[in-house]
C-alpha cells in the first residue's frame, strides 16, 4: 500500500463522519500517516456530509482531495452525482445500492454496488449501514486490518457503548462478504 485517498459522502445522520474517523484511527493504530477532513452542508442532520480520509505510508502533505481520490464511498444519490467525477481512473467506487438505483456513469472505475441498508436491517440495526460499507471497502483495499477498526471502535464508543461493538463487527464482516 502506498496511499489511499478516500471520499466518504452521504446525508447527515448516515454515519459518514464516524466511518472516516474510524478508518483514520485504525490507520493511526497501525502507525500509518493519516488525515481526516470533514465537510458539512449548511444543514446538519439530513444535509449533505462528506469527509476526506488519507491513509499513507508517506507523510500526508495536504488533507484536501481534488479529482484524485483513489476511492469513494457514496451513501446517497446526491453524493454519487457530486463525487463520482473526483475518483481517478481505475479507482474504486462503492455505491449504497439500497438508496441509489442509478448506475455509475463511468466505465473506467471498479464499481461495487452494496445493499448496505438491507444488510444492516438483517443485522437488526439500520444505523450500521455505514459499517457495512466500511467493511466492504476494507475487504477491497486491505488498507487497514478489520481488527484495527474494532480497536478504534472501542476507543470511540468508550465503556458505556462497548456493547455495540459486536454488532458493528458483524456489520463489517457482512460488508466484506458482500464484495467477496
Amino acid at each position: 500500500m502506498a496511499e489511499e485517498k478516500i471520499i466518504m459522502a452521504g446525508f447527515g445522520g448516515q454515519g459518514v463522519m464516524s466511518m472516516g474517523q474510524l478508518l483514520t484511527y485504525a490507520g493511526m493504530i497501525e502507525e500509518k500517516n493519516v488525515s481526516w477532513l470533514p465537510s458539512y452542508g449548511p444543514e446538519m442532520r439530513g444535509g449533505t456530509a462528506n469527509c476526506s480520509v488519507i491513509v499513507s505510508d508517506k507523510q500526508v502533505g495536504s488533507p484536501i482531495i481534488t479529482n484524485d481520490a483513489t476511492s469513494a464511498i457514496v451513501m446517497n444519490l446526491p453524493s454519487l452525482d457530486k463525487f463520482e467525477s473526483d475518483v481517478q481512473k481505475q479507482g474504486k467506487l462503492l455505491i449504497n445500492a439500497s438508496l441509489i438505483e442509478k448506475k455509475a456513469s463511468r466505465d473506467d472505475l471498479d464499481v461495487y454496488y452494496i445493499k448496505a441498508n438491507e444488510i444492516a436491517n438483517e443485522i437488526g440495526n439500520a444505523k450500521v449501514a455505514n459499517m457495512v460499507m466500511l467493511g466492504a471497502y476494507l475487504e477491497i483495499t486491505k488498507i487497514v486490518k478489520v481488527e484495527s477498526v474494532i480497536e478504534a471502535l472501542k476507543k470511540v464508543f468508550g465503556p458505556a457503548k462497548e456493547h455495540l461493538v459486536p454488532m458493528n463487527k458483524d456489520a463489517l464482516e457482512k460488508g466484506a462478504e458482500a464484495v467477496r
